[in-house]
């Protein structure tokens, strides 16, 4: 299949890179845990009966997964689309655009579980992981990995600027990682506050990881899960068609 040449393309690439990439995922939510859980943590009172390293540590997990997909389909997709040619050359062949976005979010969506199961296992080695039920987390990953991989290349199909990748990054990735419930919990929040947690994608995610930590299974997370696929759902069309402009029209 066309989509998996592309993904077996882009791991080819990574393979030359992944010190670089898997460093850089790792060192900087290790700097936010310590500097946060063990600095800030020593002033804070214990959360929803847990230490406050306890309580931010499976939301690094969440975050650091959104940041991997995020800046692939951002700045990665952008260079290959803009300045690599890579996505022309691909039409070239017998490749359409939905193999070439199918093929990027794919990517995405592996670099998000890859770097979400490298802060798992830091804070497992912390001794911040209290059930077993972590292991599922690498699997639930795929789910959030593919949401934001797909509102990456949406944002991406838009713009002809690399430097307005600046605008995603301060105006939507910050405050939806700072609003998600990572550092404090979302029911401390006013109320319309909380209703509008619900439409931050990293907020589901962060519930199901905290969850599975602390071996707290119950229905519920299948609702987080199930607003991230509808979200992914209703991207993949959008993200086509942006691509479809980009490339053909």
């Amino acid at each position: 299949m066309a989509i998996l040449r592309i993904f077996a393309r882009h791991l080819a690439v990574f393979k030359k890179i992944w010190f670089t990439n898997v460093m850089f995922n790792f060192i900087e939510p290790l700097l936010y845990l310590t500097a946060m859980g063990y600095g800030l943590g020593s002033f804070v009172r214990d959360i929803d009966g847990l230490s406050y390293i306890q309580y931010i540590a499976p939301g690094m997990v969440a975050s650091s997964a959104m940041f991997a997909a995020s800046f692939e389909c951002t700045y990665g997709s952008f260079v290959r689309l803009h300045y690599q040619k890579t996505f022309h050359a691909m039409l070239a062949g017998p490749v359409t655009v939905r193999d070439i976005v199918a093929g990027d979010i794919l990517y995405g969506t592996c670099k998000s579980m890859l770097f979400g199961l490298v802060i798992l296992t830091v804070i497992a080695a912390l001794g911040q992981v209290q059930s077993w039920w972590a292991l599922l987390i690498p699997l639930f990953l795929a789910i959030p990995g593919l949401a934001f991989s797909l509102l990456a290349i949406c944002y991406t199909g838009l713009i002809e600027n690399i430097d307005k990748f600046n605008y995603y990054i301060t105006l939507f990735l910050t405050p939806a990682y700072l609003f998600s419930g990572v550092f404090f919990p979302i029911h401390s929040m006013p109320g319309w506050a909380q209703a509008v947690a619900w439409f931050n994608p990293i907020y589901h995610s962060v519930e199901v990881c905290r969850a599975l930590v602390l071996g707290n299974s119950n229905p519920s997370l299948l609702v987080h899960a199930g607003v991230l696929v509808l979200l992914a759902a209703l991207l993949m069309p959008l993200a086509v068609k942006l691509m479809t402009k980009r490339l053909i029209l």
